[in-house]
C-alpha cells in the first residue's frame, strides 16, 4: 500500500495574503481555492491541484510573500 504524501502549494509570485480559506484539518478537493493573493491590484485564488487533508496552513492574511514561498501544506493520499 503507497504511503500518504506531504504536498506543499507554493506561491507563484510576490503577493499579499488577501484570505487564507482552509485551515488545518480541513479536507480539500482537487480544484479548490486556498489562499487569496493580490499582486498589481489582482486577486488571484491558489488551488490546490490534489485532494487530500490540510495539515499545515504556513500564512495568514497580511502576509507578503516571495515566490516559491509556502503557502499550504495538504496531506495527499495516493490513488490507486
Amino acid at each position: 500500500m503507497a504511503r500518504e504524501q506531504q504536498v506543499e502549494i507554493a506561491a507563484e509570485m510576490v503577493a499579499n495574503v488577501v484570505s487564507v480559506d482552509v485551515e488545518p484539518g480541513a479536507e480539500v478537493a482537487a480544484g479548490d481555492t486556498v489562499v487569496l493573493l493580490e499582486s498589481m491590484k489582482m486577486e488571484i485564488p491558489v488551488l490546490t491541484e490534489h485532494a487530500g487533508r490540510v495539515s499545515a496552513v504556513k500564512v495568514e492574511a497580511g502576509d507578503v510573500v516571495q515566490e516559491g514561498d509556502a503557502l499550504v501544506v495538504l496531506t495527499v493520499r495516493p490513488t490507486s
